[in-house]
């Protein structure tokens, strides 16, 4: 009888004993698969130290980070929606599908670069002022390009290269460079059409159509498209450009401030 009460008591204990181990080998097991979900769920840092958060809002960049007085925002300038610029093979195809009755698409298509764009750190304005470049004048948050109110050298006017642009108001060059010179539709939809949807070339940002629920137009705006007050993303007043539906849809006569550089 004292034997067999032994045995039992032995074995009730040695059963305790392995359950112990078990949740403990438990508890270390589930504490390491939390760390390891967290690891995989980390991705490379894009933003470097001392990048204002702003910059943030670039979510296609592949690297911003500080030069000096600069902040560098490296893109590919690719376009993240579908378009017929797109070759018919890739998933990005789509057929145009837009409300202009007279869409003419271009003979162009889309490529990628290694777009480096250098933009004032702290912008201000500039005493003598610089009229806007043909080709890359800044950058969208999905890293497309914003080009200038013309169509080409001398002014070139926008009315019959309209045609061309896609569903989502841009189109690619000659050298195969996706911009936007007007509204970029696919971000006023995305992000809203009071939305920050980029920055000029000298650090000025870029909103959409709409500010505090209503539309703006030229005449709300001055010479270089833009006005000053306080935004949904800087407390201090800042000077800042506004897509609009007419002409010069997104810079005026030039630059507000002194423009800093784009590279591809």
């Amino acid at each position: 009888m004292n034997l067999l009460y032994n045995l039992t008591v032995l074995l009730m204990l040695s059963l305790l004993i392995s359950c112990s181990k078990n949740e403990d080998t438990a508890e270390t097991i589930n504490t390491s698969d939390v760390e390891n979900t967290d690891q995989t769920k980390n991705t490379p840092d894009v933003v470097g130290e001392g990048v204002p958060e702003i910059f943030n809002k670039i979510y296609a960049a592949s690297k911003i980070y500080l030069d000096g007085e600069y902040v560098v925002v490296e893109v590919n300038g690719a376009p993240d929606h579908k378009s017929p610029y797109y070759a018919s093979s890739d998933e990005l195809y789509e057929a145009y599908n837009g409300s202009n009755d007279n869409y003419n698409k271009n003979p162009n298509s889309i490529s990628s670069f290694d777009f480096v764009f250098k933009i004032p750190l702290n912008p201000k304005e500039a005493s003598s002022k610089t009229p806007t470049q043909l080709g890359s004048i800044g950058v969208a948050v999905n890293g497309v390009s914003f080009y200038n109110q013309y169509a080409g050298p001398n002014n070139q006017p926008l009315t019959n290269e309209i045609n061309s642009f896609d569903q989502y108001g841009g189109h690619p060059t000659g050298q195969k460079v996706y911009h936007y010179h007007l509204e970029p539709y696919y971000l006023t939809t995305t992000q809203g059409n009071d939305a920050l949807l980029g920055f000029l070339l000298d650090g000025f940002p870029v909103y959409g159509p709409v500010e505090k629920g209503e539309r703006v137009t030229n005449s709300d705006l001055d010479e270089y498209h833009g006005h000053s007050h306080q935004t949904a993303d800087y407390a201090d007043d800042i000077y800042h450009y506004h897509i609009t539906d007419a002409d010069p849809y997104i810079n005026g006569s030039g630059y507000f401030g002194t423009p800093g550089t784009v590279t591809q």
